[in-house]
């Protein structure tokens, strides 16, 4: 049992909306229940690392309620659009909202899981998830919130025993259930499906409830809902342009920017085939189905855009069409000033008092790094804390980028030893698959327990 007296506080306030809005399911029963990987540092802003192993994979393996929380898991209800085309035939197909709690700041946070079995929304799916996907998902999460993206937290994963069958790995293939940790699942497309149906209840009871729980300290939930609801569009959309921008910094492509993949409150989940950068291209994808590169790196943040436009139009039986543009106007800007001082972080510096961390920045390192081809995280390893420290790179490609940093000046971590060695620390597709082959090998997890603790290691150095 979680230790309440410290920081366990059940808060489940989805139940406080109806059922039109989720479906009560049960979990898979799994043949076998091996603990792979527990986040105790997660596991402890919820209060919840006090848990012994077999509490664990009582509650994140068999899915017995945690005290006071949801009884019975919730498959939740949405729609969305799918590069592009509007499907009313999505919700949750092999995961459910599980618990949801407050942690140290006061916000809800949610405890949700991915592989836990069928659901009403699967249609022939089997609702489970593949080991590897569970792995790739942790090193996702990992070296994302390393770089200080705002991102779901990888909590559990624990290997269920079942034999799957998949077309994009060999198969037979194990299988896991995971469950993350992430400030809410409620997504554009929970909203479109409201809209869709025409249910103005269902969408005002929705909007208030968003706000409520998750925007209380920037909207009146009590205003009217032609103020409420462009005011919500307005603080989801400044959220989702902060992670676009930080993404972009992060040298990270999500893959999958379906409407369905949005949560209002901007954080980063569900990852599928997730890539991060070799060197700077702006057409590299990462889903090998994404064969017009509609979310290619450099599409992302149109596409983060394009679905706050979705949101948007949900809202217009609110409000007039002008007024929900307005509040889209300074998505752009949000989302270069997020870019901006996620590659400032990533270089150890910051603006002299006179100048500000802003698109010259970005333009410079871009340019640098196109023209030079160097490693994306090569390049910002190599010029940490201002200055060319180390690599060889041609006085044209890297010149405009050195004179715009000699406008910044060292942070205070700008002589951390992490940063001394010859090698920038990243996580390209070929180390993932590295990280793996031992695992699938000879269940050999050592190069994961490393990877894991190497990436934790920059995300210390980073945040000094």
């Amino acid at each position: 049992m979680p230790n309440r007296s410290v920081s366990y506080k059940a808060s489940p306030v989805h139940l406080m909306l109806d059922q039109r809005f989720y479906r009560r399911v049960k979990a898979a029963a799994f043949p076998d229940h091996s603990l792979r990987f527990r986040n105790d540092r997660v596991a402890a802003s919820v209060g919840l690392d006090g848990l012994d192993d077999e509490a664990w994979i009582e509650h994140f393996g068999k899915f017995i309620a945690l005290p006071d929380n949801i009884e019975t898991p919730l498959a939740l209800c949405y729609h969305g659009h799918q590069f592009g085309h509007y499907n009313p035939e999505l919700g949750d197909g092999r995961g459910f909202l599980f618990a949801q709690m407050r942690s140290g700041d006061g916000r809800i946070l949610d405890l949700g899981t991915k592989g836990s079995g069928q659901t009403p929304f699967s249609r022939t799916a089997d609702g489970r998830l593949t080991l590897k996907g569970a792995v790739r998902e942790i090193l996702a999460t990992e070296m994302l919130e390393a770089l200080g993206v705002n991102t779901s937290k990888t909590l559990s994963v624990i290997e269920t025993g079942e034999a799957l069958q998949r077309n994009d790995e060999p198969s037979p293939t194990r299988s896991a259930v995971l469950v993350r940790l992430s400030h809410s699942h409620i997504r554009v497309g929970s909203f479109q499906r409201l809209s869709f149906l025409n249910d103005l209840e269902g969408l005002e009871m929705l909007i208030r409830h968003t706000a409520r729980h998750y925007f209380a300290e920037q909207l009146q939930v009590d205003d009217d809902l032609e103020v409420l609801a462009p005011a919500l569009l307005q603080a989801a959309a400044s959220a989702v342009a902060r992670t676009a921008g930080a993404w972009l910094a992060a040298g990270f492509v999500h893959g999958v920017l379906n409407t369905d993949n949005f949560n209002v409150t901007g954080e980063s989940f569900d990852y599928g085939p997730w890539r991060f950068l070799f060197h700077f291209d702006p057409g590299f994808t990462a889903a090998y189905f994404d064969q017009t590169g509609r979310y290619a790196y450099g599409r992302q943040a149109d596409a983060c855009m394009w679905a706050m436009c979705r949101l948007a139009d949900c809202f217009m039986a609110f409000c007039d069409k002008e007024t929900l543009e307005a509040q889209l106007h300074d998505f752009y800007p949000k989302m270069e000033t997020a870019l901006a001082e996620g590659l400032a972080r990533r270089l150890g510096v910051v603006p002299a008092s006179d100048i500000k961390c802003g698109q010259d920045l970005c333009r410079q390192f871009f340019s640098a790094a196109r023209v030079s081809q160097a490693g994306f995280d090569q390049l910002l390893h190599d010029f940490w804390g201002g200055i060319q420290r180390r690599g060889n790179y041609p006085a044209d490609a890297v010149a405009g980028f050195t004179d715009c940093l000699s406008g910044f000046k060292p942070a205070a971590n700008a002589d951390h030893a992490f940063f001394t060695g010859k090698t920038a620390l990243s996580m390209t597709i070929d180390e993932v698959e590295a990280i793996w082959e031992p695992i699938a090998a000879s269940d050999d997890w050592s190069a994961l327990h490393r990877k894991i603790a190497a990436v934790r290691e920059m995300g210390a150095a980073l945040k000094i």
